[in-house]
This record gives C-alpha cells, structure tokens and sequence, in this order.
C-alpha cells in the first residue's frame, strides 16, 4: 500500500461520465437543491484539508474552499482536464484559486499519510475502476476521526450498488455514523476511528 493518494488512470474500456455531462447537474438549481456549505459544514471546519474526489466543475469544492478558508486547502480531484480547467477557472472567481488545488487522477502525489481530515465522493465512486483500492487509499489518508462521506445519484445507481460500496468502505476499516439526509442522493457518512494506528 503506497503512503500517498494516487487513484491510477481508468482502463479505456471503463466508462466515465462526459466532462459536458456537468453542466446539467452543475447549475443554480442544484446550488439550491444542494447547497454546498449548508451539507457539509457538520464536516468541514476552518484550517482543514479536504479531499473532493470526482470534483466535476467544483460544486463542492467552492463550498469547501469557503469553509476551510485561507489556512485551509481543497483537493479537487477529476480524471477529465477539462473538468479541472473549468474548476480552476470558477476558483480563480470566486476569489479562493489559493485553496483549491486541482489534481488530475493519476498524475501526481496527493497527500501524505492521514493527512486529510474529511473527504467527500459525490456520484463519483460508482465511476471508479477499483472501488475496494480507492476505498482503502482514503481510508489511510483520512487522519483518524477523520470522516468520509459517501453520495451517489438514487436516480441512477441502483440501491444494492450503493450498499455493495457502503461495505466495502466497511470491510476496508471504515465505521458507519448516521447519514445526512440530502436529496436525490443516497448517502453515507463513514469515520476513521480515532484510536486506528496503521501498523505496517
């Protein structure tokens, strides 16, 4: 197990969702259906370093970037460069270029050992290649206590697939907590004990 997050580049045989895709689910309505720092501020506290796995065109990245503020730093990461180019974009806008850092699965380092304290996969983890391997990599990333929270799309991904991830995230050492409620989306919110010590 490598000490740094490196989700590898997909097979091209596996599907991912187009990087024009985002601009239907990337708009004002769902800012209000799924307002960014009203979900996630149980979670996301300043000084933080977060991880927005599957960023898209930084939905939540924005709203994290404003939660963690200037002593913090956002993770934004996407397979399509195209995402990346829009979330940085939105970033310099927005004014918080400096928080957000976009990384591009499979390029580069991410993060050292339990060095993140919260990371956020939002209709992206059913995309993902090896889910048991990204799993297990936040998981050793997350500082302990550090939380996770699981969404995915209840309009698209069918209810076993979503409970097949909930107990792989399990198998890999993640404890359950109770699930905010958001909707359209079947969630699950995980936490890294904060006794977990990694022993190899």
């Amino acid at each position: 197990m490598s000490n740094s997050l490196k989700f590898s580049e997909p097979d091209k045989k596996h599907k991912v969702c187009p990087w024009w895709v985002a601009y239907l689910f990337d708009n004002p309505l769902r800012r209000k259906i799924h307002p960014p720092e009203e979900i996630l501020s149980p979670y996301v506290k300043k000084g933080m370093t977060v991880l927005d796995l599957g960023c898209g065109f930084g939905h939540f990245a924005l709203g994290m970037a404003g939660l963690v503020g200037e002593s913090g730093t956002v993770i934004a990461v996407d397979i399509q460069e195209k995402m990346l180019c829009k979330v940085r974009k939105r970033a310099q806008k927005s004014g918080v270029g400096n928080i957000i850092v976009p990384v591009r699965r499979g390029e580069k380092k991410l993060a050292e050992t339990e060095s993140l304290d919260f990371v956020l996969a939002s209709n992206s983890l059913h995309e993902t290649e090896d889910k048991a391997g990204t799993l297990e990599e936040i998981f050793w990333l997350l500082r302990p206590g550090g939380r996770f929270l699981l969404m995915e799309p209840s309009m698209h991904l069918k209810e076993k697939d979503f409970e097949a991830e909930t107990k792989l995230a399990e198998k890999v050492g993640f404890g359950k907590m109770e699930p905010p409620f958001i909707r359209r989306e079947m969630c699950a919110l995980f936490e890294k004990a904060p006794a977990m010590v990694r022993l190899t």
